[in-house]
């Protein structure tokens, strides 16, 4: 099996040479081969390529990376792996290839030119291109030299090497630790708050943002699982409480639904205004999109056209919240910060009230993190003595403390599910504003565009009227 990822470089290519060919990596360069270019002189030829057809700016060169399981391959194979997988994924492309033992895992090596001594044409990497070229090749290659590959479905999601490492091997990784004790938090939790509260007690400390972020105490990092996972995000959670997280994960049932809501039957309004500005440059763009108006594109509508999708959102917006004039968006951006400074005081006041109890409520948690340290310690466990200590503590703390231990976790649940709901209707209400100032500033230049493309487009009629 062999990990893949591929790097786009634009700093010195006899750096990134250098590193692949280094001997005390590859066997005194036994373990080397060269591709459409001759050994000691590749720097210089990638170099004069470039010079020939005028593009030496931007990446210089690209450094793909097989990395290979340990003990499944020897580094002759690696390098014939990965000499075939040169051959077949770039042709014309000047290319180094080194295979390094210096680590545990096998790992080969590729850097190519950026552009292709054949055609003079540059190359380009993204998602698409690396799981239907990269991946799927280097996979078809493993499985001819009989080696295992990555399944469909058993690791969708781009990992770190020591992660996939301790993976293969069975061990725990703090991803897998994570996602187990989300699950089981889903599955004991009454609400999101009460969710919150169960995650802290498992040892987890949690970032509310814009992203959902867990990390362990004593972690340097949070994981951000929602990025990779929709039932792990905010409402992909509360969603998985209130409907049940075995429908979601056998997919019976979507992580997050949105519901449009019941809107009567209304006539096809005329649109004035703003509005009317927003219908009459969606039309445009997306005749652009056809290719059918106007006769030439430029690289600004070009652009404009990608981002059509932005401009829809932007007029539903517009339609929802009643917005004709530039008066009408003001006077919305003027009630979204008053709102939003409204919910940043509450926001703010329950904080107060979570400083106050914020010793108590480490202790509660202390004593349900802990409870395993605590059992290990009494049996006699060497090892524990640092968390034992820090269990009592936080007992003696629980039992100074008038609140009874039930009547405090309830407490916490409630406070932690308001903090929750006031931080997604401040996302809301950030989002509303973000949309309303780029409708503004966008204003300006939706005009402009529009009077030069349809200043071009009676140019084009005079013209061919004349004929």
């Amino acid at each position: 099996m062999a990990v893949t990822k591929i790097l786009a470089r634009k700093g010195r290519l006899d750096v990134g040479i250098n590193y692949v060919l280094n001997g005390d990596k590859t066997q005194e360069r036994v373990l080397t081969a060269h591709l459409n270019c001759d050994p000691g002189r590749e720097c210089r030829q990638m170099l004069d390529t470039k010079r020939a057809y005028g593009k030496e700016e931007g990446v210089m060169y690209y450094h793909i990376i097989q990395s290979f399981k340990p003990g499944e391959v020897t580094p002759e194979q690696a390098l014939e792996i990965a000499t075939e997988f040169a051959k077949e994924h770039l042709p014309g492309y000047e290319t180094v290839i080194g295979v390094h033992v210096d680590k545990e895992h096998i790992h080969a090596h590729l850097i190519f030119n950026s552009v292709n001594a054949d055609t003079g044409e540059k190359y380009h990497s993204n998602a698409q291109s690396y799981y239907q070229q990269i991946r799927a090749t280097s996979d078809r290659l493993c499985r001819e030299h009989e080696l295992s590959v990555i399944m469909e479905g058993s690791s969708g999601r781009a990992v770190s090497y020591i992660e996939w490492l301790r993976q293969s091997r069975g061990q725990p990784t703090f991803r897998s630790m994570l996602e187990a004790d989300l699950r089981t938090a889903i599955q004991d939790a009454n609400d999101l708050g009460h969710f919150f509260m169960l995650m802290e007690h498992m040892g987890w400390e949690i970032s509310h943002g814009n992203r959902l972020g867990f990390r362990l105490r004593g972690q340097d990092r949070f994981m951000y699982p929602g990025r990779k996972n929709g039932l792990f995000t905010e409402d992909g959670i509360r969603a998985a409480i209130q409907s049940g997280l075995e429908d979601i994960e056998a997919g019976r049932r979507p992580a997050m639904i949105y519901r449009t809501p019941y809107r009567p039957y209304k006539k096809h309004p005329k649109y004035t205004g703003i509005m009317a500005l927003y219908v009459h440059y969606l039309y445009v763009l997306g005749k652009i999109g056809q290719r059918r108006y106007p006769p030439r594109m430029t690289p600004q509508l070009r652009q404009e056209v990608m981002k059509a999708d932005r401009y829809r959102e932007q007029f539903d917006f517009l339609r929802e919240n009643g917005i004709a004039t530039q008066g009408d968006a003001a006077a919305l951006l003027a009630r979204t910060e008053e709102t939003l400074a409204n919910l940043m005081k509450q926001r703010t006041i329950l904080n107060v009230r979570k400083k106050k109890r914020r010793k108590l409520y480490a202790a509660l948690a202390d004593v349900e993190a802990l409870a395993p340290a605590k059992a290990l310690y009494e049996d006699g466990l060497s090892g524990m003595e640092a968390e034992f200590a820090r269990y009592m503590e936080a007992v003696a703390v629980l039992e100074g403390c008038s609140i009874p231990r039930e009547r405090l976790r309830l407490e916490k649940a409630e406070i932690y599910e308001q903090v929750a709901e006031i931080n997604r209707q401040i996302r809301a209400e950030r989002k509303k504003l973000a949309l309303c100032r780029d409708i503004l500033d966008r204003l300006p230049q939706m005009e402009q565009d529009i009077k030069k493309i349809e200043m071009k487009d009676e140019v084009i009629h005079d013209d061919s009227r004349r004929r």
